[in-house]
């Protein structure tokens, strides 16, 4: 079981389903001896009745000093013995002295030939005094269990006769063979009734915990920590588990909007200096006294502080976005003006870096409900990240078509393409794939481009998804809703 739900249906089932075997054993043992008990007391109070009644009539000389006869053999016995042992339904037979078959009560005269002679038997054995004791009876149909109570009547201090009461169990207590089945077709009818009552009720208790996970999972990064878990009515476990979510949540928005807040402000900050270093670094480039060796600092200086620069502009565009200060300025734009802008640059980045690019620039017009800028930027973001990663002599391509009220924009190089293992993390911020990925010569970037391309589809409306082999080049296929509102 790979849930919570089926591990308590099944635990709950094994335990009533052990707990019902068990209450039936300890019902069967605790019974058995009790409904013995009641038997045992009939036939020994039957017993000892004759016995007395017996002992009383008897005399020297009387029936009971001398052989009967066989069992159609009337008995010459006093009337109130006689009436005693024919109205008894249990086996009640009287052995006389010599072993043989004196009286018999109605229900043991009712009993065929075999088991009747095993009903004598018990009487015949050599025994003074009195026992109980578990017999069967042989028969035809198969053996009767029993339970018999021996008792001697002795007279005038000689051996006397022997009473012998036995009673049948069948009935009395069931059998193993007979209640075993019995239990287990009870307890198997309980068991799948409890079975679907378990299941209804743990599924009951557990629908919060679902609730909870689905809310949870609708959380899915920095800008959805305003959202907090509904609190069920009854202040149970599961209350607790939200309170407690809920305070996580708190704390982990106020965290994220101190970070966010302070990386929007050092950004802001870091833009004036940086200015100022860039504008001296190249007023000191363009002095014409200026010695060779210092121009090559300056110039390594310059591409560090540009590339200082588009870090904090890159950290600036997210911090403002993930606080939802980075709106959308929509406004109808041509698709093919877009395209054809980006051209003239591709190929000016194409030719330095020795990688070809072409743009399929529409021929009709499709307009789109776009902010030009942030689009212009999504796709010079991926054009530059394609030529950087595709060898020399290599290609590049931007594609466009439309399908069903979308525009789906594709870029495709032939560069080193992408490894399985690194393409779920391309979109991370400040992720940088192994030093295989980087090109010799190219500049290593600051990993947020592809972060910031993200945030500008999904802001319009889109998607954007990668498909990518190792050696056999990557492809960005962005998707946008021509209508797009995005964010306002």
């Amino acid at each position: 079981m790979s849930t919570i739900r089926g591990r308590l249906v099944a635990s709950v089932t094994a335990t009533l389903g052990a707990a019902l075997f068990a209450f039936g054993a300890v019902l069967y043992l605790v019974q058995r001896p009790e409904r013995f008990r009641d038997v045992d007391a009939r036939i020994r109070f039957q017993g000892d009745l004759i016995a007395a009644l017996l002992a009383e009539e008897s005399g020297p000389g009387d029936s009971l000093s001398a052989p009967v006869g066989d069992l159609g053999r009337t008995a010459q016995v006093v009337g109130t013995v006689r009436l005693v042992i024919r109205s008894l339904r249990d086996y009640v037979v009287v052995i006389s002295p010599t072993r043989e078959l004196e009286y018999a009560s109605s229900g043991a005269r009712g009993l065929p030939v075999q088991p009747l002679r095993s009903l004598v038997e018990l009487g015949e054995h050599p025994f003074t005094g009195r026992t109980l004791g578990s017999a069967e009876l042989a028969s035809e149909a198969g053996r009767i269990p029993i339970r018999y109570y021996l008792r001697e009547v002795r007279a005038g201090g000689r051996p006397g006769a022997m009473v012998v009461a036995a009673a049948p169990t069948v009935g009395v207590v069931l059998p193993p063979d007979r209640l075993i089945p019995a239990m287990l077709l009870s307890a198997a009818a309980v068991i799948v009734f409890a079975l679907l009552i378990v299941y209804l009720l743990v599924d009951r208790t557990l629908q919060p915990v679902d609730a909870i996970v689905e809310e949870v999972e609708a959380i899915t990064d920095g800008r959805s920590l305003h959202r907090r878990l509904m609190e069920p009515r009854i202040q149970d476990e599961m209350a607790r588990l939200t309170n407690t979510l809920n305070a996580m949540l708190a704390r982990l928005e106020q965290s994220f909007a101190s970070l966010h807040r302070f990386t929007a402000d050092a950004s802001h900050e870091l833009k004036t200096p940086l200015t100022v270093v860039r504008a001296g670094i190249e007023r000191a480039i363009t002095h014409p006294k200026a010695p060779p060796e210092l121009m090559e600092v300056l110039e390594e200086a310059l591409v560090e502080v540009n590339r200082m620069a588009e870090l904090v502009d890159a950290l600036l565009t997210l911090a403002r976005a993930d606080e939802g200060r980075a709106p959308l300025h929509l406004e109808p734009v041509e698709l093919k003006d877009v395209l054809s802008e980006v051209s003239e640059t591709a190929s000016i980045l194409g030719e330095q870096a020795k990688v070809a690019v072409s743009v399929a620039v529409p021929e009709r017009s499709v307009t789109m409900a776009v902010d030009p800028s942030r689009i212009r930027q999504l796709l010079m973001n991926l054009l530059t990240n394609a030529i950087k990663y595709t060898p020399q002599g290599g290609e590049v391509r931007i594609d466009w078509e439309q399908v069903d009220g979308n525009v789906v924009l594709s870029v495709r190089d032939t560069g080193v393409g992408i490894a399985p293992g690194d393409l779920p993390h391309i979109f991370d911020r400040f992720w940088r794939a192994d030093q295989a990925r980087r090109r010799s010569g190219g500049r290593p970037g600051v990993g947020l481009g592809l972060a910031i391309s993200k945030w500008i589809v999904e802001a319009h409306g889109g998607t954007i998804a990668v498909e990518s082999r190792p050696g056999r080049g990557t492809t960005f296929t962005v998707t946008l809703p021509i209508g797009a509102t995005g964010e306002q």
